[in-house]
């Protein structure tokens, strides 16, 4: 009899006021609910600190729980353009964290997210929200239904784990550079690996 595979998806949903998150541990083609949060940041007027609690909270959550993937929300565009600018660095420094700890990343948009667990891309967090209760068996939901979109990151990935589109996904700091540096331009800038680059004085 073959054994299940089994591992822990940590999904995150990265913000200036709440960070929510959620895991879910994977044991063949089952989901298990771990445990589901948040990180409240209103309370904290520098933006800098709040950086620091996400970056620090994730690491804590990483080390705690040894996900062996990480799912994050990730809203691609926005109205307001200082309000895409905090949540891009909030997003980029929980990205920092998973990366750090060498664990794979995969960014989800939030309509991707809904229609994956709703088959509504425009559902409300509250459908979203008595979805997951049923799918993972919650006995009750939190008052702060912000706090469930981590998780609904979580349980989208799991979905789209056996699919070869999964939005963008990264396995390290390599791959992160790789996918989002520009083409360098003709007799432009000469990229040096300073790791694999051998002493040429000896």
């Amino acid at each position: 009899m073959e054994s299940k595979t089994e591992k822990i998806i940590l999904g995150i949903d990265p913000g200036t006021t709440i960070m929510g998150f959620g895991l879910i541990k994977v044991v063949g083609k089952q989901m298990q609910f771990i445990q589901l949060n948040e990180l409240q940041l209103k309370k904290y007027d520098d933006h800098y600190l709040k950086l620091k609690l996400i970056f620090e909270r994730t690491v804590e959550l990483i080390d705690t729980h040894h996900p062996d993937e990480i799912a994050i929300e990730a809203p691609f565009f926005g109205k307001n353009v200082q309000s895409m600018l905090k949540l891009g660095r909030a997003q980029g420094v929980a990205m920092a964290a998973g990366l750090s700890r060498q664990i794979p990343i995969a960014e989800y948009s939030p309509k991707k997210i809904k229609m994956a667990i709703t088959g509504n891309g425009n559902a409300s967090k509250e459908q979203v929200a008595k979805m997951l209760q049923s799918l993972l068996q919650l006995k009750e939901l939190p008052k702060n239904l912000d706090s469930t979109d981590g998780l609904a990151a979580a349980v989208c990935h799991f979905y789209n784990s056996g699919k070869v589109e999964v939005g963008k996904s990264y396995t390290g700091w390599a791959a992160f550079v790789k996918q989002n540096s520009p083409p360098t331009p003709k007799g432009g800038v000469l990229s040096v690996n300073l790791r694999s680059k051998k002493k040429s004085n000896n």
